[in-house]
């Protein structure tokens, strides 16, 4: 018998050109709270086009980091991956 997965919301700040994130968690249930904080973030971050605030949901952070791998990357990967 499996059992459904918790699903928290990630809030994930990243930085095209540098790889950089920051990834805050938002258990299950605070779905709104993760919007408005993403909205704030990219009240942030208007005007600067290397910076993506998105809200992600996931069962945990590993599963989102296999996911959404992207996000998760080093400047080196990213130059790595720009060149191919």
């Amino acid at each position: 018998m499996s059992y459904p997965r918790q699903m928290r919301n990630f809030l994930v700040v990243y930085n095209r050109r540098t790889g950089a994130n920051a990834v805050r968690e938002f258990p299950e249930g605070c779905g709104r709270e993760a919007i408005r904080e993403r909205f704030a973030q990219e009240r942030l971050h208007r005007g600067d086009p290397d910076i993506e605030v998105v809200v992600l949901g996931s069962s945990s952070r590993e599963e989102l980091m296999r996911t959404h791998s992207r996000y998760f990357r080093s400047a080196e990967e990213i130059l790595e991956h720009a060149s191919t």
